[in-house]
């Protein structure tokens, strides 16, 4: 019991460590130097590249609680997208946590069934999980070819690791669509345990499951136009993740390709993966690392971390905002 508090400040220390670390190594008048030297319209551009990610990223989740029924208004539901990565962002660990607040708000706010809910989330983030990991596992294979690393073993590693993770995904969406129900089965094992007191509270989680897994399984053999629709629109989100931060790198001085700018940006989501509260420090350390393995100025990667790091902290704080104030409304609304 002693050791709770110390674990849980573990990855703050982590975080805290790596921040000094980088602070040490770059000098920080190199860092503003490349920061002060965008202009207006270069900010302005890379606002209007953000909006376009944040649209985007949205429309998978629009289109699937629309396939299940339920034809939400698409700007609002972006706020509620919104308010999902703030909670994920600042809770420590590989950026998950928001989900229940997706549920929670298009439940509250439009009248949604708590299970119609809970399958367009489930199905939403399986669908990222497969082409996020898929883009990273392109990515690795890059780094890989381009030699940057050498032969480490770390890499190999690496991509045996995320081929593991994107078979999670993959495995769960072919059990969904076979009607195999494979989060069923694990509450029916669940059953087994001595739950005492919290039997009823389970055996309710467990028919909001099997609900929603039907209807997940429902979707997938009656819609599958608009999976795939749903899925080529996750594939346009991550082509302008790319794009904005290859406008990024550009603005700030960086002379790249489209290898690097698949290298370095493989390597900031990766950090974003590790158990760090909104991916501090190793977000930094990595593209620090990055960049001087591929024979950029380090300077550039450190202004470029805060760069990225002031829009998430202002979208997640905006986020933070809108899910607040979406949930002190007692009577749902309609946009």
């Amino acid at each position: 019991m002693k050791k709770r508090p110390f674990l849980h400040l573990l990855p703050w220390i982590l975080a805290v460590g790596l921040m000094a670390w980088i602070a040490r190594t770059i000098p920080l008048n190199e860092t503003w130097a490349a920061l002060r030297q965008l202009r207006g319209w270069q900010i302005g551009g890379l606002v209007l590249a953000n909006l376009l990610v944040l649209l985007t990223l949205n429309g998978r989740w629009w289109l699937l609680l629309r396939g299940l029924g339920y034809q939400l208004p698409y700007l609002t539901l972006t706020g509620h997208r919104l308010a999902a990565f703030g909670v994920s962002y600042f809770t420590p660990g590989p950026q998950f946590g928001g989900e229940p607040v997706q549920v929670i708000l298009v439940e509250r706010q439009h009248g949604v069934p708590r299970s119609a809910a809970l399958t367009a989330v489930s199905l939403d983030k399986t669908l990222e999980l497969t082409v996020n990991f898929a883009f990273l596992l392109a990515g690795v294979f890059v780094i890989l070819q381009a030699g940057v690393l050498g032969d480490g073993v770390a890499l190999e590693t690496a991509v045996l690791a995320l081929i593991l993770l994107l078979g999670l995904p993959l495995f769960f969406l072919a059990a969904t669509w076979r009607g195999w129900q494979p989060l069923t089965q694990l509450w029916h094992w669940g059953r087994r345990l001595p739950l005492r007191r919290w039997g009823d509270l389970y055996d309710r989680l467990g028919r909001l499951i099997l609900s929603s897994e039907d209807q997940a399984a429902r979707f997938c053999r009656e819609r599958p136009f608009t999976l795939v629709l749903a899925l080529i629109v996750s594939i346009v989100s991550w082509l302008a993740m790319v794009a904005e931060y290859w406008l990024m790198l550009t603005f700030l001085g960086g002379p790249v390709t489209a290898v690097t700018t698949i290298i370095l940006l493989t390597a900031a989501r990766i950090a974003f993966l590790l158990p760090a509260p909104g991916g501090l420090g190793t977000l930094e350390a990595s593209q620090l690392l990055a960049f001087a393995a591929v024979g950029l100025n380090p300077a550039i990667a450190v202004s470029l971390s805060l760069l990225i790091r002031a829009r998430d902290v202002l979208l997640g704080g905006a986020g933070l905002w809108w899910g607040s104030r979406r949930l002190q409304r007692v009577q749902p609304i309609v946009g």
